[in-house]
């Protein structure tokens, strides 16, 4: 047989160019889970959003975003802004190295939240580009286990929505083809949340596919006693019942009890997503890339949860998790949000309660109008080749 042909040796590439960008997406309903009735935040009327965009000299490109909800987004935007020009003149391909560059440069802050909260648009933004320039979706690249993976629906199932409502959202959901629902409880009335679960899951069926989300708003006694009402009602699984630093709390939960826990949307690192696996906390790992720093630490969180035979669940951000859930071995869950559509040209489909992955390389987004006209601050560096 020939030889296999010799390849050339890839051209140097450097990153020449990086905007970052200051976006504030309004929501045409501010929006309550129980931490606003038990009067611990206010409802949430808007998103910030933290775009980078970069460019290399081979001519290259990448988009990537991280967020904030009520309150940092400013903050995000600085340190992003204090750490950029770290970028110029590196090689885009070495994303572990230089995630760990932007790291260190911003130490003195802390390895984790909003600081790092920061790097991961930059992060997102680098495997984006790797995927474009391999001409692959971003979940061909990572190693994909599906080209599709069950999404369930939050957005319909918020403390503020009516129970009426709440039904007829919860069947538009289904006409939409998406695959579970979720609801909102953690009320100071209990039984206020008793019965919209009942109600919802009479209108569902018995089989369909429901979750319910406490936001760490039960302390450990109101815990116990919710998560045993609501075994009756078959549930995927019961999210954050306690604080989310509560390990010890969640793990015994999660022994004791049939129905799932699941936590991690709020924890803010690698580091702290292993703990909670190390205490065997949850049956469903939740993590949000853009929170722990984008795609390079999102990735060592799924090798520790499935190493652990834990389940999968990322939080928010469909966009981007679409592509990592369907890496992940065990069969995933993925958080339909339509919030985000806005910000983007394209959307993502929906068929048989599942999401399909993107065909189109990288994330398979590209950023709207609409996002440039809600950014409110942007900063260059370099020079666009």
């Amino acid at each position: 047989m020939p030889a296999a042909p010799i390849t050339a040796p890839m051209q140097d590439d450097k990153i020449a160019w990086v905007r970052v960008s200051s976006c504030f997406l309004p929501l045409a309903t501010p929006i309550s889970d129980a931490k606003v009735l038990t009067g611990r935040q206010k409802p949430m009327t808007e998103i910030a959003i933290l775009f980078a965009e970069i460019e290399t000299t081979g001519g290259h490109s990448g988009i990537g975003f991280s967020y904030s909800k009520r309150a940092g987004g400013p903050g995000q935007f600085a340190h992003a802004r204090e750490i950029v020009d770290r970028l110029l003149g590196e090689d885009p391909n070495d994303i572990a190295r230089l995630w760990d560059k932007l790291c260190w440069a911003g130490a003195s802050v802390g390895r984790s939240g909003l600081s790092t909260q920061a790097i991961g648009a930059f992060d997102v933004a680098l495997w984006d580009m790797k995927a474009k320039r391999a001409g692959l979706p971003l979940a061909k690249l990572l190693g994909a286990h599906r080209d599709s993976v069950r999404c369930y629906n939050t957005s319909g199932g918020f403390l503020h929505t009516p129970l009426e409502q709440l039904l007829v959202n919860t069947r538009l959901s289904r006409e939409k083809g998406i695959g579970g629902i979720k609801l909102k409880v953690g009320q100071p009335d209990c039984a206020l949340d008793i019965r919209r679960v009942e109600a919802v899951r009479k209108h569902l069926g018995d089989d369909f596919p429901l979750m319910v989300d406490a936001n760490q708003q039960w302390d450990r006694p109101t815990a116990q006693r919710m998560c045993r009402i609501f075994e009756q009602f078959n549930l995927i699984w019961i999210e954050e019942p306690l604080d989310c630093y509560d390990n010890e709390g969640h793990a015994a939960l999660a022994a004791q009890f049939d129905t799932p826990i699941a936590t991690g949307e709020m924890l803010t690192s690698a580091a702290e997503h292993a703990e909670l696996i190390r205490h065997r906390a949850a049956d469903y790992v939740m993590p949000d890339a853009p929170r722990v720093g984008g795609i390079t630490p999102f990735l060592k969180v799924a090798g520790l949860a499935e190493h652990a035979g834990l389940m999968l669940a990322p939080h928010f951000a469909m966009e981007l998790h679409v592509h990592l859930a369907a890496a992940y071995p065990r069969e995933p869950w993925v958080e339909h949000f339509e919030w985000l559509e806005p910000l983007f040209n394209e959307r993502l489909e929906i068929a048989d309660g599942r999401m399909l992955v993107p065909k189109r390389p990288g994330l398979g987004v590209s950023i709207s109008e609409q996002a440039r006209a809600w950014t409110r601050e942007q900063v260059e560096v370099g020079q666009r080749p």
